[in-house]
């Protein structure tokens, strides 16, 4: 019996489904930390749940988020982004918000 659709869809029907329960991926690069109002707030992007959170640098649900990011794997990357942003915005506070993030044990020991 032969397909209605063409081998091509049905190759990019399969690559598209191979890629289901992981991360918006834009070649390679996903970025956890949005950064907003000087480095205050965040908008947190977690791929673990699909869901994107504003969040307070200074709080408890940022750390905890972190956290979550960080034994789901993604401990390098979010401290690599953390550094990125410490070094472009350098009044911001990202490397005070990493050293708060360190202390609290987000990243292991």
């Amino acid at each position: 019996m032969a397909s209605n659709t063409s081998k091509t869809a049905r190759a990019s029907v399969r690559a598209g489904q191979a890629g289901q329960g992981g991360a918006l991926s834009v070649l390679g690069e996903f970025k956890y930390l949005i950064p907003l109002n000087g480095g205050k707030h965040a908008y947190v992007r977690n791929l673990t749940n699909g869901k994107t959170s504003h969040l307070s640098t200074n709080s408890e649900a940022f750390v905890e988020e972190i956290r979550v990011l960080a034994g789901a794997g993604h401990a390098i990357k979010i401290r690599a982004e953390l550094n990125n942003l410490a070094a472009a915005y350098p009044g911001d506070g990202w490397d005070s918000t990493e050293k708060r993030l360190v202390e609290a044990g987000v990243f292991g020991a």
